[in-house]
């Protein structure tokens, strides 16, 4: 293949490396320390693009840097039927001798080590495999990829990072671990000999299980299964329909003891890989058909393990307090020898017994804390639990180790409409064993979905009308996340394109080099595919034979806010469609173009027929057609091209499916599969996204990190884009920013600033204290207190007193005489309002550009319908390979209605899956336990004044009770959390991994 250069020159004469010849580079220190001040990680005078935030540089130094094992001196290693710059390197160990024995291995310190690294291995495999028709079409394509790397444009997924090039770059080898893969060359499935010759880049797992206990391929052989791949950091999806109900009839005579008996199995399994100190959490997926006999339990399944934690919280403190009280009863009775522990006798243990029974505290319990007085003990131990999510709670129940997903089928969806009856049928012999009401069903769906967030749905008729290979099997099944969704015993390993560095200075997208990078990344997940090895022979032969690709993008939200395009918008959903349309167009005519030279996947002419309508459909919907489609159950949502100002971008989205179809017609596929949208959450992170995946923004004002530790507040960078965008002047948007982000200092503040605070008795010098802890504020409050200004300062000059200033609710503002509207309208002068409602000069009409996940700081009111999610994903679903990862979030004054409502709209606009998390709706995000304080309990209006508030502004008054003050670090320091806090806790969804912060 012909690799064109677009970012990068050939290498000059005397230049090392021309892909980071215009790339400026600047030492970093990134490091880790325990409060004592003893270091847990550090990496100092480390090499990094300038552009890389030190979050992306903390992000690349600490995951994704080599930490061991690298030679300080490399030789390399002659292949004949390899050009010499691609020639792999391994330790010279008569160089290494010469160094003293400390210094010889160590760790990555460079970026472009990492960057080389990566493309100089998928170049090496791609030059074995034929992909090239030159040495200089090689070399482009290595400084192309590094250039891309380095700039931020595009990252593959973490296990890329990790494993590829360990052995190219530097010989690292060891012993194997029990991987497969098949041999480019012969064809032939062959075990792998070592762990890193083979890399293994792939995240995405979906495993097949039989109804067999345990043999090859069964229930018991798929907890193994799941275990390699958890060991190493990937996740696995599972379609468990085919596990007879509870009570079927067994082979060998009996019942079965049914689907959820096994699934608590597979659960606790998960759970403890999750916690044998492995890479990370087990990310794991259960999904279940709406036919299958266990179906109710499955959907009820959160739900009551959710039950039983609040009993379990709830029901400890009770019995203990009441157990306590009866050991309180018998320990302070006055009375002789036995009459204490006689009730008849002790009216004291009579009442206290009385109250234990009518709490339904065990009898056996309370006579046994009894018995224990009688032998002279005054206290016992009786544990209680709480509601945090990571605790003994939790761990006590089943079910919190995977995501759950219910699969439903069109004839399901339409007897809910039509208010039809719904068959739950047996697995063997199709018998049915019951008949319920479709509704009756569906409304279990919205209920838990509400009620904890599971299940979520795969709308199977859907996801099946869309596949490329039908001729294979369907379609059962997804990886943890939900974007890839293909036949069982397969893998997808991913790649994100940054979108906002193909926004050009005028805010038209550079579709050319736009163009130009999907075509490379569609070569470099090929290749991953030619290089990898698997954890089993059934999935290393599958991924062989149908070559599935995950490309993607992140970024659409930091995209569309800084072009001043709306989020929730016809033109934002247009851009979304065409950007999503032009990169599968050119992911399959790529993918073409590589089965003219390489041939098509082995399975391909199977399947063609097949393949070629999915394209067509494809094509259909870039051309904005709504009806004509071909064996489509539900018609998606089409490109608008009306709705785009740069029409550019709906021509070349019709022409890349023209010359997809025109090349696959002729030569076939390589890929069976070619996108998805993956969640990108640390690549994210590498690459600077102000967001993730198809997500909007969250936030209008974020948090910078600096160097040596610590965080300042600045504006979203795509704000004051978008505003320029929106024809505001300079000046006008320094205020605009001043609102949102605050002055950071009392100056010129309304209601309180050095005039008023001077008519208190504050000195020049106290107010340049006050100014100096404001710049880091979230809350003016918080930096009146004694701590800023000094105890015997605060005592002696503002007479407040010891008891004032210990406690808890003190504040001083108000005890000074300022009014809640003077210290409200300071406190957004001085710390920002967090959002732009309200903001100066604004317009009216603008507002919705800014709009965000959530509402946006104390005043914020604004935030994105439900719809406008579902809409934006029904936008890119159209030319999506797969699925698009994401969780619609609510907020906590939804109903069970509006989850009914977003699943039936999702299904609707023919989208594939969906999931929903309702703010608050799991016991370990507390909306209000810490607010309502102990000597609160009376105050009963303003308990129901902080009820009857957004779940918003509760979050934001439970933050107010918790933070004293901010003080900005010096060093990032590790801290031990306590056992027990008060908090507002937040749920994110990380690459399938549900992340409270």
């Amino acid at each position: 293949m012909r690799i064109e250069r677009r970012f990068t020159k050939p290498d000059q004469a005397g230049q090392e490396r021309a892909a980071y010849a215009e790339i400026e580079f600047r030492k970093a220190l990134s490091e880790i320390k325990n409060p004592d001040g003893s270091v847990v990680f550090r990496l100092d005078n480390i090499d990094v693009p300038a552009q890389f935030s030190q979050v992306a540089a903390d992000i690349l130094a600490q995951k994704y840097f080599r930490k061991a094992g690298v030679p300080a001196r490399l030789k390399k290693v002659e292949e004949n039927d390899v050009p010499s710059f691609l020639w792999r390197s391994v330790a010279d160990e008569a160089e290494l001798a010469k160094l003293p024995e400390a210094e010889r291995y160590g760790s990555e310190t460079d970026a472009r080590q990492v960057f080389d690294r990566l493309s100089g291995t998928w170049t090496y495999w791609g030059w074995k495999g034929g992909y090239f028709k030159s040495e200089d079409d090689a070399r482009a394509f290595r400084d192309e990829l590094a250039y891309m790397l380095a700039t931020q444009r595009v990252a593959p997924n973490s296990p890329q990072w990790f494993n590829t090039g360990l052995h190219w770059a530097y010989g690292i080898d060891g012993p194997s671990q029990g991987h497969f893969y098949v041999d480019p060359f012969t064809g032939k499935l062959t075990k792998s000999k070592s762990a890193y010759e083979h890399p293994q880049p792939h995240a995405c797992f979906i495993q097949s299980v039989q109804d067999d206990l345990v043999n090859e391929g069964g229930i018991m052989d798929l907890w193994v299964r799941e275990a390699r791949l958890f060991k190493y950091g990937s996740g696995t999806g599972s379609n468990f329909s085919m596990l007879r109900g509870e009570g079927e009839k067994l082979s060998g005579g009996g019942r079965s003891s049914g689907l959820m008996s096994f699934l608590k199995i597979g659960d606790r399994a998960a759970g403890a890989i999750k916690s044998g100190g492995t890479t990370r959490r087990a990310a794991k997926m259960v999904i279940v058909d709406a036919d299958h006999p266990d179906i109710e339990d499955f959907i009820d399944w959160k739900v009551n393990e959710e039950q039983k934690v609040a009993s379990l919280v709830t029901g400890s403190k009770i019995v203990k307090k009441h157990l306590e009280a009866i050991m309180k009863a018998c320990v302070n009775c006055e009375g002789h020898d036995d009459d204490c522990f006689d009730p008849a006798l002790n009216t004291a243990l009579k009442r206290e017994i009385k109250a234990a029974k009518k709490d339904a505290v065990p009898e056996n319990y309370i006579y046994r804390v009894i018995q224990f007085a009688r032998q002279g003990y005054t206290s016992m131990s009786f544990k209680t639990y709480d509601t945090d999510w990571d605790s003994d709670a939790y761990l006590t129940v089943s079910g919190q180790n995977s995501n759950n997903s219910v699969s439903l089928k069109d004839n399901f969806l339409r007897a809910v409409e039509a208010d039809g009856d719904w068959q739950l049928t047996a697995r063997k012999d199709g018998k049915v064993l019951k008949t319920l009401k479709a509704r009756d069903l569906w409304e279990k769906i919205g209920y838990a979905a509400w009620a904890s967030a599971d299940p979520g749905l795969h709308f199977n008729t859907t996801m099946n009308d869309w596949h490329t290979c039908a001729s294979a099997g369907a379609i059962r099944a997804s990886n943890p996340c939900s974007e890839y969704m293909f036949l069982d015993d397969t893998a997808c390993n991913l790649a994100s394109i940054n979108l906002l560095p193909y926004r050009k200075e005028d805010g038209t997208i550079d579709i050319a080099a736009y163009e130009h990078t999907v075509r490379l990344w569609t070569i470099v997940l090929e290749i991953s595919v030619m290089m990898a090895q698997f954890p089993s022979k059934e999935i290393a032969k599958l991924s062989f034979d149908y070559r599935t690709l995950g490309l993607g993008y992140a970024n659409i939200g930091g995209l569309l806010m800084t072009s001043g395009i709306p989020y929730d918008s016809d033109e934002g959903r247009a851009i979304c469609a065409a950007l999503t349309a032009i990169m599968t167009g050119v992911a399959y005519s790529t993918s073409a173009e590589m089965a003219s030279e390489l041939g098509a996947f082995p399975d391909y002419d199977r399947n063609a027929q097949n393949m070629l309508r999915v394209m067509r459909n494809h094509r259909r919907a870039a051309y904005g057609d709504k009806d004509g489609y071909e064996k489509l159950a539900v018609n998606p949502v089409p490109l608008v091209a009306s709705d785009l100002k740069q029409q550019a971008l709906a021509e070349h989205a019709r022409a890349a499916w023209d010359r997809a179809i025109e090349l696959g017609e002729e030569h076939g596929y390589r890929n069976a599969q070619a996108t998805v949208i993956a969640p990108t959450g640390t690549i994210g992170l590498v690459m600077d996204c102000d967001t993730t995946g198809i997500e909007p923004d969250f936030a209008l004002v974020k948090f910078k990190k600096l160097a040596g530790g610590g965080y300042f507040k600045i504006i979203n960078r795509a704000v004051p884009e978008a505003l320029r965008t929106l024809g505001y002047s300079e000046s006008q948007i320094a205020e605009i920013e001043a609102y949102a982000v605050g002055h950071g200092n009392l100056n010129q503040a309304p209601g309180i600033n050095p005039s008023t605070l001077k008519a208190k008795g504050f000195t020049d010098e106290k107010i340049a204290a006050l100014n100096a802890a404001l710049k880091s504020a979230f809350d003016i409050k918080f930096v009146f207190n004694q701590w800023t200004l000094g105890a015997d300062w605060v005592k002696e000059t503002l007479g407040f007193t010891d008891e004032q200033l210990s406690d808890f609710s003190f504040e001083m503002l108000p005890a000074l005489g300022f009014s809640k509207k003077d210290i409200d309208a300071a406190n957004i002068h001085v710390c920002g309002a967090m959002t732009l409602e309200g903001a100066p000069f604004l317009k009216a009409e603008h507002l919705p550009v800014f709009d965000c996940a959530s509402p946006c700081g104390k005043i914020g009111k604004r935030s994105l319908s439900i719809q406008s999610h579902i809409l934006m994903m029904a936008a890119a679903q159209p030319f999506i390979s797969g699925a698009i990862s994401k969780t619609i979030n609510m907020p906590n004054e939804a109903t069970v209605e509006d989850a009914k409502n977003a699943y039936m709209l999702s299904w609707k606009l023919a989208l594939k899956a969906n999931a929903l998390y309702r703010d608050g709706s799991k016991l370990s995000q507390p909306l209000n336990a810490s607010l309502l304080a102990d000597d609160d309990e009376d105050e009963d209006e303003a308990v129901e004044q902080f009820i009857a508030a957004p779940a918003a502004q509760r979050a934001v008054q439970v933050t107010e009770k918790i933070v004293e003050r901010v003080v900005e670090r010096l060093y990032r320091d590790r801290e031990k959390l306590p056992n027990r806090r008060k908090g507002y806790t937040q749920k994110a969804v990380v690459g399938g991994h549900k992340v409270y912060l």
